[in-house]
């Protein structure tokens, strides 16, 4: 099987952690010994991930420069593929003792310039912060902020994915039997001008949603959604929570979830099962077992996926 498999920010930093290279080394590493199972497995594998925290670090580093010198988001988008492509490379290298070739591509994610999320700004990126602080520094900044949980962050435009220009160079990847690294934090944000032409524009687009494309455009087998959550769950952090196994794609679109978390993973497993795919919904560590049926939440057109 072909297998995209899409990181969720925990595969590179828990909650509340210090974004330190060695906190999101120590993740990627328990990160690529999860993904190392499905290769030897017998799948092939593509692997996408986000990059909320690290592109917000990158923005705010940024701000100690003069406004004309700071770089845009769609530049600190591809410096932070490279980055955690690079991290995610070697360690998956090392757990599979180099006998797979990994290679990492900076790619290309084209966006509508009418997106109306320019108007309404939603993606989260860089840390948290008090609601005071928050303000503060949207005010100083220019930003704009949105509560996330019990905290606050800063929000960009987060358009969502149109085409994707480099599936050429990934296909010939995936010929040869390269596991590729992709589409990092949703792709750099691209518009195609009249000429043909393309041009970075700020925005971050959604890892899920792109991942969705991405595995529809290549034909993808499975598309797996990792998080540290083990399944979607029916009135999640309650008491009367309850685990859902199977959910048609019309169910997962219908699904009552967070918007700023189970929301667009559930958007984007509808977008790709929808067509005949099998996409699922669990914790990274439990990869191999989700591609079996054996845990995490299927979502799929098929209805004896609600016999397990």
């Amino acid at each position: 099987m072909l297998v995209v498999a899409a990181l969720g920010g925990n595969a590179l930093l828990q909650r509340g952690q210090p974004l330190t290279a060695e906190n999101q080394r120590a993740n990627v590493r328990a990160a690529s010994a999860a993904l190392a199972d499905v290769v030897r497995a017998g799948h092939r594998l593509v692997v996408t991930h986000g990059n909320g925290p690290q592109v917000g670090l990158l923005a705010l580093q940024g701000a100690a420069y003069k406004p004309d010198e700071a770089y845009p988001l769609d530049v600190l988008g591809a410096e932070t593929g490279g980055m955690i492509g690079y991290m995610i490379e070697q360690e998956l290298e090392n757990a599979l003792d180099h006998a797979h070739p990994v290679a990492t591509l900076l790619t290309q994610v084209v966006v509508d310039g009418q997106d109306p999320s320019f108007r309404n700004p939603t993606k989260f990126i860089g840390p948290v912060y008090s609601r005071d602080e928050a303000e503060s520094r949207a005010k100083a900044a220019g930003w704009s902020i949105a509560q996330d949980g019990d905290k606050w962050r800063r929000v960009v435009p987060s358009p969502a994915p149109q085409d994707i220009p480099d599936l050429r160079v990934l296909r010939l990847l995936l010929d040869q039997g390269v596991i590729v690294i992709c589409t990092g934090g949703g792709g750099i944000p691209v518009l195609r001008l009249p000429d043909g032409s393309m041009t970075g524009i700020e925005a971050v687009i959604d890892k899920d949603a792109a991942s969705a494309l991405l595995a529809r455009r290549l034909g993808a087998d499975a598309l797996l959604l990792l998080t540290d959550v083990d399944a979607v769950y029916r009135d999640f952090g309650t008491d009367k929570a309850t685990k859902e196994t199977w959910l048609s794609p019309q169910d997962a679109l219908q699904f009552n979830a967070p918007a700023g978390s189970m929301a667009p993973k559930l958007a984007a497993a509808a977008a790709f099962a929808v067509e005949g795919g099998l996409a699922a919904i669990g914790r990274l560590e439990d990869a191999t077992q989700i591609i079996i049926g054996a845990a995490g939440t299927q979502v799929s057109d098929k209805s004896e996926g609600k016999e397990r």
